[in-house]
This record gives structure tokens, C-alpha cells and sequence, in this order.
């Protein structure tokens, strides 16, 4: 279907790292997906070659598998506060209409409840066997997402995804303050790659899925802007990440792996971006989407790489 004259129609075999269509049998099961499991994994993607590069090679076992599970429960419990805020949006959305609050699977008090524990036990764990600029950095990053994304800007501005967007970046930073206790250029590098990369991402996503959000009335940018001009910012925001992945060689001091395979993910997901803007359709954006999930893995995997054969 061709989307550059009329509106998309949302399909049914949609899915993707953004939703799940099939709904938690069991309590358990509810728990678990209030967290959102997929999304984190792909947060989880980007801490452990963070560390790998502020290390300087491998770092603590320890601190990494730490780091790891302190993480997954600051992303786990904002996720939860997340599905408590749009349990009135999410029936509207058939990506999310299965959700545990939306089916009655669990209460709102009780999400709330187990978002606040998890929230404090990844604050203690990545105090006490990090540091408290970790800690405070994963938490701090929850409160953005909860207060200034999802309160705020998911349902009154357009550029949503955009600023919320520093919230998916934060785990770098706590990454790398894990494993040196401060921060620098090369982790502000790396938070500004997740940054930009997050736009044309989501976006792909939004595009596949914009009758929902239209009916939600969450004003994502293809929503509330025309496709070309959607369109045009991607590609804008897919120029930009290249760019921002070629300053992280001298500041990281990375070598050839990592240029390698940044040059090449780079030119496939420009290249994508530039073809879905010539022929916008669904199947095409949701083609981008996997890739860009694709893109950020190889890039983060690459950093590691690159370090670990020096």
C-alpha cells in the first residue's frame, strides 16, 4: 500500500520490540510483562560494550553481570509506571491492548507497587556494588521517562519521542559510571548516538501503527505532520546518527573493526532511509525498524569487538 496520499490502515501482523500482541496467562506472566522485556534487552545491548570501552577491555565479571541486573530493574520498573499511566490509551491500540492492566490481569495499585520496589532495588543494587553516580543515573533516567515523556510530552507535542528519547540513551551513562565513577566525552558520545538513533526508529514503527495513535491521540509525527515532511525528518535524524557514529573513532579511539562495520550499517540504514522516503510504504518501514534494531546491536557489538581484539 502505497502511504504518501492516504492514511495508513493499521495491520494485525504488526509486532516488533515495542509490543506484544499476545496477552500474559498468568500473574507471573503479568509482572513480567509490564516490564517489557523486549525493550530492555535492547537497552541492555548498549551497557555492556559501554563498559567493555570504559574499561578498556573486559571489565569485573561481576560488575558487569551487577550492572546488568541493576539496569534491567530501573528499565523494568519504569516500563510498569509506564503501562499504569496509559492503561486508558492502551485498549485503543491493538499492539497494546493486551497489556495486564488493559485485560484486568493486575491493578493499577498493585503495578504501581512493583514498579516503586523495583525502582529502589536497582537503586541499592547499583549503589552498593557500583557507585552512587550509577544508581543515581538509572534513577534519575526513570524519572524522566516517567514525568517528562510519559506524563508530559507523549500526548502534547510532537517532539515526544524525540526528547523522551534521552531517557533510552541513559543506560550508557550508567554503564560507563559503573565502571569509572565519572563521566567524559566518549559516553556523551555514545548517549548522543542512541539519541538520534531513537527518532528515525520509533518513527518507522509510528508509521506502520498511525491510525492507532491517531485514535489514542498521541501526537507522534506522522500523526500530526504530513508523510513527506515525516519523512524528511528520518532521513535528517539518519544523516546525523552516521555522523555522530564516525566522531566516536577519535574520541573512543576506536580502530578498524568498529569502522568497518559503522561505515556499512551506516550506508544500509541511510540507504533504507532514503529508499522508504522514495517509496513509503508499510512494508517498507517496518523493514526499517527491524534493521535499525539490527544497526544498533552490530554498532554497540562492534565497539566491544574493537576493543577486546586491540
Amino acid at each position: 500500500m502505497n502511504i504518501g496520499s492516504r492514511p495508513l490502515v493499521p495491520s494485525r501482523l504488526a509486532g516488533g520490540a515495542h509490543g506484544s500482541r499476545r496477552a500474559p496467562k498468568s500473574v507471573v506472566g503479568g509482572y513480567i510483562a509490564l516490564t517489557k522485556p523486549r525493550i530492555i534487552e535492547l537497552l541492555l545491548v548498549t551497557t555492556v560494550p559501554t563498559m567493555v570501552l570504559a574499561e578498556g577491555g573486559w571489565p569485573s565479571t561481576w560488575l558487569v553481570v551487577a550492572t546488568v541486573i541493576g539496569g534491567t530493574l530501573a528499565a523494568g520498573g519504569a516500563n510498569a509506571i509506564n503501562m499504569v499511566i496509559d492503561r486508558d490509551i492502551d485498549p485503543l491500540m491493538e499492539r497494546t491492548k493486551n497489556r495486564p492492566l488493559v485485560t484486568g490481569l493486575i491493578q493499577p495499585r498493585d503495578a504501581m507497587i512493583f514498579a516503586i520496589l523495583l525502582e529502589i532495588a536497582a537503586f541499592v543494587t547499583l549503589w552498593i556494588t557500583s557507585n552512587l553516580l550509577a544508581a543515581s543515573l538509572a534513577v534519575a533516567a526513570t524519572l524522566f521517562y516517567v514525568l517528562i515523556y510519559s506524563m508530559w510530552l507523549k500526548r502534547t507535542s510532537r517532539q515526544n519521542i524525540v526528547i523522551g528519547g534521552a531517557a533510552g540513551a541513559a543506560p550508557v551513562l550508567v554503564g560507563w559510571a559503573a565502571v569509572t565513577e565519572s563521566l567524559g566525552w566518549a559516553p556523551f558520545v555514545l548517549f548522543l548516538l542512541i539519541f538520534l538513533w531513537t527518532p528515525p526508529h520509533f518513527w518507522a514503527l509510528a508509521i506502520k501503527h498511525v491510525e492507532e495513535y491517531r485514535a489514542a491521540k498521541v501526537p507522534m509525527l506522522p500523526v500530526v505532520a504530513t508523510m513527506a515532511e515525516t519523512l524528511r525528518s528520518m532521513v535528517i535524524y539518519t544523516v546525523a546518527l552516521v555522523a555522530c557514529s564516525g566522531v566516536l573513532v577519535p574520541v573512543a579511539n576506536l580502530g578498524w573493526v568498529y569502522v568497518v562495520v559503522a561505515s556499512i550499517t551506516g550506508a544500509l540504514f541511510l540507504g533504507g532511509t532514503l529508499l522508504l522516503a522514495r517509496r513509503p510504504t508499510e512494508a517498507d518501514a517496518m523493514k526499517l525498524f527491524s534493521y535499525s534494531i539490527s544497526y544498533i546491536t552490530l554498532i554497540f557489538t562492534a565497539i566491544a569487538v574493537d576493543v577486546l581484539v586491540k
